[in-house]
């Protein structure tokens, strides 16, 4: 195996945030860019560039280019190195057909880094290899709707979730995609504070989530709230089916009501009958 050399940014004192990117061949580029781009920003004052308060690698599994689903070629920056004091390790997915069966060793590696208390991310189908790696077992993770059928088949002891823009669980953070801008910002606000955090969003061009508006305690049973808990049931229900949505008569049936029923409470509680819901 052929091994690079690590830039001298390494034998500088250790930054706020070390961000070590193993790239599967036909990684999706958008969410590793929204992580990289954030932790850019970061990284410097003003906008230089300078890997100094954050600093990331590029690794592949055989230390050659790897091609990103869209096309682009990316070279990696070191070898692939899982002894480095990493603060999180991303496994950067794609394509299933490059994630769907993981090499044993690195498998392996991920156990023992998971073993050691590093965090590890999981961008896009990357949850795969940990899920071959029984690193989702009894955890809940954040998937791709396109993938959970698969998902479920393959690891029936994880729990995914198809409705989160990433999800923390036992040392394992899952993303399935998207820009990973707000896993990125959360990352930093907790690594190197507010401020930069703040940077990075502004920058990015990010709004801020807004502070969540507390409500009065209402009466979850009463048909006439939209809390009503049947309508939270089977809304939750109807999310986790939305690649291949269920008739409406098997909803009814998991609901415990008849489909007239159902369509009245939906349309009471929320203004819409349940399929237009």
């Amino acid at each position: 195996m052929q091994h690079l050399t690590h830039p001298e940014i390494f034998k500088q004192p250790k930054p706020d945030l070390t961000v070590g990117f193993l790239l599967m061949n036909h990684f999706t580029l958008v969410s590793v860019a929204g992580l990289v781009e954030s932790l850019r920003f970061a990284a410097d004052e003003s906008f230089f560039s300078r890997q100094i308060f954050c600093r990331w690698q590029w690794m592949t599994c055989d230390n050659q280019q790897v091609t990103a689903s869209c096309g682009l070629p990316v070279a990696p920056t070191a070898a692939l190195d899982f002894s480095q004091n990493w603060d999180y390790f991303v496994v950067a997915g794609g394509l299933l057909e490059d994630t769907r069966q993981s090499p044993l060793w690195l498998l392996q590696a991920l156990r023992e880094l998971h073993a050691q208390g590093v965090p590890i991310i999981t961008l896009c189908s990357g949850a795969f290899v940990a899920g071959n790696a029984g690193l989702l077992d009894g955890r809940k993770c954040a998937i791709h709707f396109t993938t959970r059928d698969e998902f479920r088949l393959r690891f029936p002891k994880a729990i995914p979730v198809i409705d989160k823009a990433y999800i923390k669980d036992g040392g394992i953070i899952t993303c399935p995609g998207g820009t990973g801008i707000d896993l990125a910002a959360d990352i930093i606000r907790e690594h190197c504070g507010l401020v930069r955090s703040q940077k990075v969003l502004k920058y990015l061009l990010v709004e801020e989530p807004a502070a969540p508006v507390r409500k009065p305690p209402r009466n979850v049973s009463e048909p006439d709230v939209y809390e009503n808990e049947l309508v939270s049931k089977v809304i939750e229900f109807m999310k986790h089916r939305l690649d291949s949505p269920t008739p409406l008569a098997e909803v009814a049936q998991f609901a415990g009501v008849t489909f007239r029923q159902l369509n009245l409470i939906f349309t009471k509680c929320t203004g819409y009958s349940a399929s237009v819901y």
